[in-house]
């Protein structure tokens, strides 16, 4: 989850939020559980449980100052900002294997100025003429951080990509430095190299084959290395560049 995508989920229930003329706001239940990153029912069954056996989310908000039973009435009058900043807090911090990363982003964005200084923002509100702020407004403040970290995070991406592109250079580099370090090229039994070419030769081509290799490395002074073979026992390696010349004489 990142700010993009909390813009995108803050338009997209714009319309699920509503402020009153003293600038008290409010949002749905759905709206609410879009925010904290839930299902709604889940919020639903905590506000239910206000008047009978109240659950710890409840018990928090009803120690706030709000009344138990009214609890049940928010599922269609819509829950009041305080509520929804404690609701929001509880999914971050306090719901144990229930916390959401978004709830803790949402949570971190909205305490830096409050979450009715936004719904008022996104509902058009305005404070009487007197009373209105001449310097940046609390949400331009958090419209200006919500800008900063979704530039960091853009960065941060585009860091990752050049560190990406990066490691495939290096492994680009350390294979021609392999290819320097080893003149006669890498080394391949000659059913291992006949595979390679997408060849299939018998038991006997190969074996003819592995005498010609042998011969061109005595000639040539490269010493031929033994492994052990589940199939033929004992089979040697060849430097690339003697199989080529052992396969392309075959082939004329």
């Amino acid at each position: 989850m990142s700010q993009i995508e909390i813009a995108q989920i803050i338009q997209q229930i714009r319309e699920e939020i509503q402020v009153d003329a003293n600038g008290h706001a409010k949002a749905s239940v759905r709206a609410t559980a879009r925010l904290a990153g839930v299902d709604h029912t889940a919020i639903i069954n905590h506000l239910q449980s206000g008047g009978l056996k109240p659950t710890k989310l409840a018990q928090t908000i009803v120690m706030q100052g709000f009344d138990a039973g009214e609890l049940i009435l928010w599922r269609t009058n819509g829950i009041p900002d305080i509520a929804i900043a404690i609701i929001l807090e509880y999914y971050a911090y306090d719901a144990g294997r229930y916390c959401t990363k978004q709830a803790r982003l949402v949570c971190r964005s909205f305490n830096t100025i409050g979450i009715r200084a936004w719904i008022q923002d996104k509902l058009g509100w305005a404070k009487p003429a007197a009373q209105q702020e001449t310097v940046m407004t609390q949400i331009q403040l958090l419209a200006a951080i919500a800008q900063n970290m979704a530039l960091q995070e853009q960065r941060l991406q585009e860091q990752q990509q050049q560190q990406t592109e990066i490691l495939v250079r290096i492994a680009a580099v350390e294979v021609e430095q392999d290819r320097f370090n080893t003149p006669c090229g890498h080394k391949y039994s000659i059913i291992g190299f006949a595979n390679l070419q997408g060849l299939e030769i018998s038991r006997k081509e190969a074996s003819g084959k592995g005498r010609k290799a042998s011969a061109l490395c005595r000639q040539q002074g490269i010493e031929i290395e033994r492994i052990r073979d589940p199939r033929f026992g004992r089979v040697g390696l060849y430097p690339e560049s003697i199989l080529v010349e052992v396969f392309k004489a075959e082939q004329s």
